[in-house]
C-alpha cells in the first residue's frame, strides 16, 4: 500500500490578508542579500505559482505583474524582466490549475517544477540579452530547490485554512 499525502479534510476559505501578507514576505525574502546565493530559490516566483494554482481567481497576472516590478526596480534588472517571467507563470499556473490540483503533493512539484524552470530561463535569456554575463549553472539550480520546498510549503501555506478536527456524533460529516 502506498502511502498517500491527500487530505479528506474540508479547508476554509482562504482570507485575503493572508494571501496578500504571504505575498509579501515572499518579496521580502526576495529582497535579502542571500537571494542571489546560488540554490536559494525565487520566493515570488514559488508562491505566485502557489496562490495561481490553489486561489486562480484571487492572485493572477495582475498581482505577477506588480511584484515582478517590484522586483525589477529592487534588482536594478532589466525593466520588465521579473514583470514578464511572472506574468507567464502566473497564466500557466492559472491554466493548468485544475490539473495541478489532481495530482497528489509530490507529483504536484513535479508539475510545478517546469513552470518554475521556464520563469527562470525567461529571466535568464532576457539578462543575457540585454548584454549581463551568464551568472553561472548555480542559478539554475533555484526551481529545483522550489519543486522541493512544494510539500512544505503547501502545508505552511494552507495551515490557516485549515478546520478543527471536531467530532460530533450527531452529525456523519
Amino acid at each position: 500500500m502506498q502511502p498517500t499525502f491527500s487530505s479528506s479534510r474540508i479547508l476554509l476559505p482562504v482570507r485575503p490578508w493572508f494571501i496578500v501578507c504571504s505575498l509579501l514576505l515572499a518579496l521580502l525574502a526576495n529582497l535579502l542579500p542571500t537571494a542571489h546565493w546560488p540554490g536559494i530559490p525565487d520566493w515570488v516566483a514559488l508562491v505566485v505559482c502557489f496562490w495561481c494554482i490553489r486561489e486562480p481567481r484571487r492572485v493572477g497576472m495582475g498581482w505577477a505583474f506588480l511584484l515582478g516590478l517590484a522586483m525589477d526596480v529592487a534588482d536594478g534588472a532589466v525593466l520588465g524582466q521579473h514583470c514578464f517571467a511572472y506574468v507567464l507563470l502566473a497564466y500557466t499556473a492559472a491554466a493548468l490549475s485544475r490539473r495541478i490540483l489532481w495530482f497528489p503533493l509530490a507529483q504536484q512539484a513535479l508539475q510545478v517544477l517546469p513552470l518554475l524552470i521556464g520563469s527562470q530561463l525567461l529571466q535568464l535569456l532576457m539578462r543575457l540579452v540585454a548584454g549581463a554575463d551568464f551568472p553561472g549553472w548555480g542559478y539554475l539550480i533555484g526551481p529545483f530547490i522550489g519543486a522541493l520546498l512544494w510539500i512544505p510549503g503547501t502545508f505552511l501555506l494552507l495551515l490557516p485554512q485549515y478546520q478543527p478536527v471536531e467530532r460530533d456524533e450527531n452529525r456523519p460529516l
